[in-house]
């Protein structure tokens, strides 16, 4: 059976990994091993900027996910960003993402100041579109646009 957890500093290393895999899996760019390992380590030592949850079978991580918190003024409380989100090639399907996704669902519902789940996600990556539609979410709202450095 999966369980989740929240991550901890001894998964720094495999977050490093899952991190570099997912963005050149979803966007065929190479990250710097250096930079994400300093902005991993950041978010362990820090839950204001956000939270690794890992799902795990039989102690093996198969999965993780990073969320962030944001504050809506709309809304009084707080959505949480699912961000990096990344499942083993040979766990896909089985429900890791499922089992993530649940376990955050109830938190909010439990909670009077979280309001929401978000997430976004590659506008070719079809599979995921279907995974999050049968999970109830819906891509109705916004459009995402960005400037980076």
């Amino acid at each position: 059976m999966l369980r989740i957890r929240r991550g901890r500093m001894n998964d720094a290393e495999l977050i490093i990994d899952f991190q570099i895999r997912l963005a050149k899996e979803t966007e065929g760019m190479r990250l710097n091993k250096e930079t994400v390992s300093k902005g991993v380590r950041a978010v362990l030592r820090d839950k204001a900027k956000g939270e690794y949850f890992m799902a795990e079978k039989n102690g093996e991580v198969v999965g993780m996910m990073l969320t962030i918190p944001e504050w809506s003024d709309w809304r009084n409380g707080t959505a949480i960003w699912i961000h990096s989100l990344y499942v083993r090639p040979e766990w896909r399907g089985r429900g890791a993402f499922k089992k993530m996704y649940l376990y955050l669902k109830k938190k909010v519902g439990l909670s009077a100041g979280l309001v929401g789940l978000r997430l976004y996600v590659e506008r070719k990556n079809k599979t995921a579109h279907k995974v999050y539609k049968r999970l109830g979410m819906n891509s109705d709202h916004y459009l995402m646009y960005e400037w980076l450095k």
